[in-house]
């Protein structure tokens, strides 16, 4: 009887053994499958910029070359990974510009914001099921259509951040999104990053008539100071027809709270836009408002996209302290196998007073075209003329894209 189970055992060992093996075979297999299945991508983007403004710098110029090769794992039970380098360089010696973070030619020449650099781009692990999407590690995060949340993909070193972030659509129509960001790795090389302790909250809601979105960004710088930027909001988009024609309309407010050892102000923001689509045309008319608090602080958007808004000539990237108020008209169209834009600013103070109330006016114009499935060239153009603040300025890109 002994001899019957101990030998009722050794099968029973070698079993799981042999199941324990059979296992981590699987497995291996199917990450080998994963690393051997993935995809390998390229993204290069040749630019010429110059600027020129009426202050004491000297007039700028930039021609360089933005090249991001990553790759991302095929998927073993729901996870897979994605490694990403970016690079930037000046070609042809054509480096007559200042960007101020990173210590390149500071205080010469006017800025353009592309310095060089080579970078982790992107390096997170993700899982992903039907209604979750989970990342860990650096990754692009954008919400509201960069309006609080983006990448900042016009310049050269893009946005990104080192993060925590979910995705869950419970229910259709409805998605909830949440990221902890604990370093924002900004557009001007490693040197100018920032450790934060940002929460990140949006959702989401689609209805018949358009997109319901809540959200909470609370930002915080990690400097062992007291920093905490709070901003709550609400906006609804959406479209309508009209016959022949398509109806644009978009409303949205937000809260800012503002702490530090220093300040303490609250301020608003208010946008209300309606558009319509028509014979190919796009027209919009909108009403920004980055709000003052008595004049002495602006409403602020520290991880926008920022060239996306207020003019392409980013003379507004921080909000001036009397606030800012934008009135745009925009007009977007196809023509030869391409895309044209042509925009209208005109700037005014929130909080007027007897120096600041005229803030300028801009005029913004583009042209972008793509060629087969994997290349794109544009044309852009923005003039801003001074108001009671800052100085004229023009400038010019001319741009060469290409992805694999």
């Amino acid at each position: 009887m002994r001899t019957l189970q101990l030998s009722k055992l050794k099968l029973a060992l070698a079993a799981a053994f042999l199941g324990v093996t059979v296992s981590q075979s699987v497995f291996a297999q199917s990450v080998t499958e994963a690393l051997t299945t993935g995809k390998a991508y390229g993204d290069f983007n040749l630019r010429y910029e110059s600027v020129e403004q009426d202050n004491t710098a000297k007039d700028a110029s930039a021609l360089t070359l933005r090249t991001r090769l990553g790759y991302t794992s095929g998927s073993v039970n729901g996870f897979s990974a994605t490694i990403e380098m970016e690079d930037s360089r000046i070609v042809m010696g054509q480096g007559d510009f200042t960007v101020g973070p990173a210590g390149y030619n500071s205080g010469l020449y006017s800025v353009i914001a592309d310095p060089e650099t080579t970078e982790l781009d992107q390096g997170f692990i993700q899982y992903k099921n039907e209604k979750l999407t989970a990342k860990l590690g650096r990754q692009v995060i954008t919400m509201d259509g960069h309006r609080f949340v983006g990448h900042v993909g016009w310049r050269q070193d893009r946005q990104t951040f080192d993060a925590m972030s979910v995705a869950y659509a419970p229910v259709k129509d409805l998605s909830i999104k949440y990221a902890y960001v604990t370093q924002r790795n900004r557009i001007f090389a490693q040197a100018a990053d920032i450790d934060s302790k940002d929460h990140l909250v949006n959702v989401s809601y689609d209805t018949s008539v358009g997109k319901l979105v809540g959200y909470s960004y609370l930002l915080e710088m990690d400097n062992d100071t007291e920093n905490a930027l709070d901003t709550i909001g609400l906006s609804f988009t959406g479209s309508a027809k009209a016959g022949e024609t398509k109806i644009l309309y978009a409303v949205e407010y937000a809260k800012q709270s503002n702490e530090s050892a220093t300040t303490d102000y609250d301020v608003d923001y208010v946008k209300l836009e309606a558009g319509a689509v028509f014979s190919g045309i796009t027209t919009k008319l909108g009403y920004e408002v980055l709000g003052s608090d008595d004049g002495l602080y602006g409403f602020s958007t520290p991880l926008a996209t920022l060239h996306k808004f207020n003019g392409w000539s980013d003379q507004f990237l921080s909000t001036p302290a009397q606030g800012l108020v934008d009135t745009y008209i925009s007009l977007a169209g196809k023509l030869a196998g391409g895309g044209w834009a042509i925009a209208y600013h005109g700037f005014q103070a929130d909080e007027t007073s007897l120096d600041v109330d005229d803030l300028g006016n801009e005029l913004n114009a583009s042209y972008v075209k793509k060629f087969g499935k994997n290349y794109v060239a544009g044309i852009k153009y923005a003039t801003y003329s001074a108001g009671d603040i800052n100085v004229d300025a023009d400038k010019v890109w001319v741009w060469l894209g290409a992805k694999f």
